[in-house]
């Protein structure tokens, strides 16, 4: 027999039934549907298609510039600084149903948020260090979070 209270079918006011809370809830999230934290499906395909148009656009339109090697990941920061700090996603975020939000107020991201999101991720290690809300550190730095559309 275990020690522990039976654990009840319906979710709590975390949105969790069980017993780990929903990634974005304790953010004011909703626990599913348009507006919560989007999943790593979503998030992964998103950089994938991301970084496949920067290394396209990179390697055959500004290699000789750039450098072949360089030039994929200056795209991928000017298309991410770009595009979230106005549009809110990038084309990769639009193609997966996902969008990048402020925390802090229902406004476009802005430019110096967007670029040191950009900035930190382009040096990868931010963006894969995460908390249970599914946040990098770059989304942390920046005050934003990524939902599904």
């Amino acid at each position: 027999m275990s020690d522990r209270p039976p654990r009840s079918a319906a979710p709590g006011p975390s949105g969790a039934d069980d017993g780990h809370p929903v990634p974005g809830v304790r953010l004011g999230l909703p626990a599913t549907g348009s507006g919560s934290a989007a999943g790593w499906p979503r998030r992964v395909a998103g950089l994938a298609v991301d970084w496949a148009l920067a290394t396209l656009i990179g390697r055959f339109l500004l290699g000789e510039a750039l450098g072949r090697d360089l030039a994929p990941l200056a795209v991928l920061l000017v298309m991410h600084w770009l595009l979230v700090s106005t549009l809110g996603m990038t084309i990769g975020h639009a193609v997966a149903g996902t969008a990048v939000r402020r925390l802090d107020a229902p406004r476009p991201v802005g430019f110096a948020r967007g670029a040191l999101r950009a900035v930190l991720l382009v040096l990868v290690l931010p963006a894969v260090v995460f908390d249970a809300d599914r946040r990098g550190l770059h989304d942390k730095a920046a005050g934003t979070v990524v939902v599904r559309r």
